[in-house]
């Protein structure tokens, strides 16, 4: 048989004609694509009646059977010929259920296929057994009536299973096995036999076509409706649709969104006049000539693509057009065929853009690049009318604090009360923009009088710094000014621009809340401060860096706990220059992450020769801690020099918490996986070190020297600050270090509050490597420095008697005081021995040890001890200075 091929547009090429083997096995086995299961249905569906049909036939023979012959009542049920048609016509019936009700018992297509098989063959060895008990019965004597009946169910059965080769190879098998038991001629046997090879030929003939042709046909439905789909999603996207006219012109389809403009159903525009329906966008000025407008192409049956035109309706709609004609196969003129494109919102887009362009989003006020063309307007117009020119560079103080405690939503509100509140006080004076951030610009063309300048500046920072509400938060913020007038003809924008940004970075160097006038020193400022970055980044290859380490004392004993290391620079002209002044200037230019390493490898280095008891302090300034490698930095550190991680400690203040907090949380969980020790410096200068406290996990609080230098003073509340944090840091298990401690008066404080450690000259100055190397050696360092702000001493030395771990011991009392005194004492005491001391010649007094080291320790007394007790004797030099104030009155040194 020739194979045939027919094209499908399916993607897959040419497909072949179904096989004898799939035309016999398709209808048997399960559907392998949605396709053939919907052809496999569709088959199924062709059987249907075929049961009634059979049971048609059954029951017309077997009522033609009962009134020829009745069966004798005398007759037993099981030669009863009647059971085998009642049988059948049950069989039949089921059969016909089954098929009508196949989707309710959820039958497959294969198993409906194999249930018709068994019913085909099933119904007909039963209307056979039906034929052999008539034949056997006394009422049949011709097998003629039996063949005839026997062909007429097999005629039915033909008939049901010619469109399906299974069925009609059972129906041949049950043919010749009727055959065989009807009659034992060879002809009939030849017969039957080659009718039924007939039948079965012609049955997979007509399948082979039908399931080739149904499969074509699917596979260009399923083109059609993907075709439709991807019309349906191109109109449903707005992105466009489709429309159609005859020979007339006259619309014989549209797309919903065209109907949808005009606001009536699709079915209102047929048989309109396109034209009717639209113009052409003549008010552009590069429109189109009149013999290439929309008429003519649509009159020219000429292609045309992208025509703009306009909705012939009240709304502002624009089309963007393209169609093409359509000729049949005889060169009949049957109409155009296009698409069409909304550039409505398009053309609102590029007007929001225009005005994004030149306006910033947040505020509505000019942004960056109009605020510049305002700038180069002004100029030019202060040039002709010999009329100078003013700009203003505004910048809001605490305003990032906003945005990290409160959020940005609450951020962006604030900026856009700030904008309001600028442009009621620049009023006619004067164009104010934003140029980003928090960073305001205002030109004030032909305004140069510094009064009206002065008080336009001062009026613009109080404004800004009222009270703001926001969401039922109260936020205060301030506003620095920088003012630069330009001078007409000579000055340029980029130079005024210039002038004013270092005119507000000299205001906000003064302090919050400021203006400043650019003077021409600012100027030199800059270019000195420019050329000490560009020393700076020469100062380490040129070993102009160097580290020096300040001890850090035990508060109890005055051990050495460990150094924090300390950079300085020394240039080669300026000598000895501010850490102040050139971390800063590190952190701008990018320098500060290779100062930080060296400072780290250096006083890791230097540590290293230190006994294992010392530590090292290194601080990480904000920049160095965000970054990445900060922790494999560290760790191959301490792997070059052999450093016990503990040893270490990275003291890092409340800047890193600017940043990222989950990098922020990452990165302290490495570190302490190291092992390393964290310290949180400058504790209590910033906002929220409490939260900071509760997030990272700090080992250290460094209290700021700010609550420590002159705490001993009765008019200051530092004291209780100070204990505030000892009595937190104790309850997180933290320990605390003093900063900045320069006398007796502060270090006896900081001990009686119970501070860990203390830190400051009056232990020592930041030294070098060799001479902290000798003292971390000594381990233990002397107090020196003065005592200033205190209440009266007596500084000679006295005698006193007292019992020391059970023992009558000889001590002498210096530096005594109303609260209490300096003993040397050559037993060892623990500081919070309570102790009865009796002064020799004064008497008792009762008092607590606070901190003892070896051969001294200093007593706390109970009571407040009267000085006039103590007999006026003539005082000797004192080996320590004091300093006290005016009403203190000073003693006369006498020689001892």
């Amino acid at each position: 048989m020739r194979r045939a091929r027919f094209a499908v547009s399916d993607g897959e090429g040419i497909q072949e004609r179904a096989s004898v083997n799939d035309a016999l096995t398709f209808d048997l086995r399960a559907p392998d694509t949605a396709d053939d299961e919907a052809l496999a249905r569709q088959r199924i569906a062709m059987f249907e009646l075929a049961p009634a049909l059979l049971g048609a036939t059954h029951l017309v023979w077997g009522l033609a059977c009962v009134f020829l012959h009745p069966v004798v009542a005398s007759e037993s049920l099981a030669s009863n010929p009647l059971l085998p048609v009642s049988i059948v016509l049950i069989l039949d019936a089921l059969a016909f259920a089954a098929l009508w009700f196949r989707d309710r018992l959820g039958l497959s297509t294969s198993a409906v296929t194999r249930g018709l098989c068994a019913y085909i063959g099933a119904s007909g060895a039963l209307w056979l057994a039906y034929g052999l008990a008539l034949e056997s019965s006394h009422h049949v004597t011709s097998t003629g009536f039996v063949a005839l009946g026997f062909g007429a169910g097999l005629g039915a059965a033909t008939i049901v299973s010619i469109s399906s080769p299974p069925i009609a190879v059972i129906n041949a098998l049950v043919a010749l096995v009727g055959a065989a038991a009807v009659s034992t001629g060879p002809e009939l046997m030849a017969g039957i036999g080659f009718l039924a090879i007939i039948n079965i030929a012609y049955s997979v003939a007509g399948a082979r076509a039908v399931l080739t042709n149904a499969r074509a046909r699917l596979r260009l439905e399923a083109q059609a409706r993907k075709a439709l789909h991807f019309v349906d999603e191109f109109e449903n996207s707005g992105r466009g649709w489709f429309w159609e006219t005859n020979n007339l012109g006259t619309l014989s389809y549209v797309s919903q969104q065209l109907a949808d403009d005009f606001k009536v159903r699709p079915e209102e525009l047929l048989g309109r006049q396109f034209t009717d329906l639209l113009s052409v966008d003549v008010g552009s000025t590069d429109s189109l000539r009149e013999e290439r407008t929309l008429g003519f192409h649509l009159s020219a049956r000429f292609p045309f693509s992208d025509v703009i035109v306009r909705a012939a309706s009240d709304e502002d709609i624009h089309w963007s057009l393209s169609g093409n004609p359509i000729f049949d196969e005889r060169g009949r003129f049957l109409g155009f065929r296009g698409i069409g494109t909304d550039l409505t919102e398009q053309r609102r887009s590029e007007q929001e853009i225009s005005r994004l362009a030149r306006f910033d989003s947040l505020t509505g006020l000019p942004n960056r690049a109009l605020m510049r063309q305002t700038l180069d307007e002004a100029l030019r117009n202060a040039t002709n009318r010999r009329k100078g020119c003013t700009l203003f560079l505004i910048d809001l103080d605490r305003f990032k604090n906003v945005n990290d405690t409160l959020g940005h939503p609450v951020g962006d509100a604030l900026l856009r009360q700030v904008a309001d509140r600028l442009k009621l006080v620049m009023g006619d004076h004067g164009q104010i923009g934003r140029l980003g951030g928090d960073e305001f610009k205002a030109v004030l063309p032909g305004t140069v009088e510094t009064g009206l300048l002065e008080s336009l500046a001062r009026t613009l920072i109080e404004q800004v710094s009222r009270p703001y509400m926001i969401e039922g938060h109260r936020v205060v913020i301030g506003a620095s000014v920088g003012i630069a007038i330009g001078d007409p003809g000579r000055s340029s924008a980029d130079s005024l621009i210039r002038d004013a940004d270092l005119a507000l970075y000299a205001a906000k160097a003064a302090g919050r809340g400021k203006h400043c006038f650019y003077e021409p020193s600012m100027h030199s400022e800059a270019t000195d401060r420019q050329v000490l970055e560009n020393d700076l980044r020469q100062a380490l290859d040129r070993n102009e860096l160097w580290v020096a380490y300040q001890p850090i004392v035990r508060a109890a004993g005055e051990e050495i706990s460990g150094f924090e290391a300390l950079v300085r620079w020394n240039h080669p002209l300026r000598g000895p220059i501010s850490p102040d002044k050139f971390i800063s200037l590190a952190e701008e230019c990018g320098m500060i992450g290779k100062i930080g390493e060296f400072v780290l490898r250096t006083a890791v280095a230097e540590a290293a020769r230190w006994p294992d008891t010392v530590r090292i302090a290194v601080n990480l300034s904000p920049i160095q801690f965000n970054d990445p490698h900060i922790v494999d930095t560290v760790a191959a550190v301490l792997s070059d020099y052999g450093l016990n991680a503990a040893r270490l400690e990275l003291e890092i203040t409340e800047g890193v918490f600017l940043a990222d907090s989950d990098m922020t949380d990452s990165t302290f969980a490495r570190l302490k996986s190291l092992g390393v020790r964290l310290a949180l410096d400058d504790f209590g200068t910033g906002y929220s070190s409490l939260g900071y406290l509760k997030k990272a996990p700090f080992d250290k609080i460094k209290i700021d020297q700010s609550f420590v230098r002159g705490a001993a003073s009765t008019t200051k509340r530092n004291g209780a600050i100070i204990r505030a944090i000892v009595t937190l840091a104790d309850s997180l298990g933290m320990d605390t270090t003093a900063e900045g401690v320069e006398t007796h008066d502060d270090l006896w404080l900081i001990r009686e509050l119970g501070v860990s450690q203390v830190q400051g000259y009056i232990f020592g100055k930041p030294m070098k490597g060799p001479e902290a190397r000798e003292k971390a050696n000594s381990s233990r360092v002397e107090a020196e420095g003065y005592q200033c702000i205190r209440e009266p001493r007596h500084r000679l030395m006295r005698r006193a008697i007292a019992a020391v771990n059970g023992v009558t011991t000889e001590i002498r009392l210096r530096n005594i005081s109303a609260m209490g005194a300096l003993v040397e004492c050559d037993q060892n005491v623990a500081p919070g021995m309570t102790m009865t001391i009796d002064i020799v010649g004064v008497g008792p007094v009762v008092g607590t040890v606070r901190w003892a080291q070896s051969g001294k320790f200093g007593v706390q007394f109970t009571e407040n001890f009267d000085l006039g007790r103590l007999a006026a004797k003539q005082a000797r030099a004192n080996d320590v200075t004091m300093l006290q104030p005016w009403y203190v009155s000073q003693p006369t040194k006498a020689a001892s």
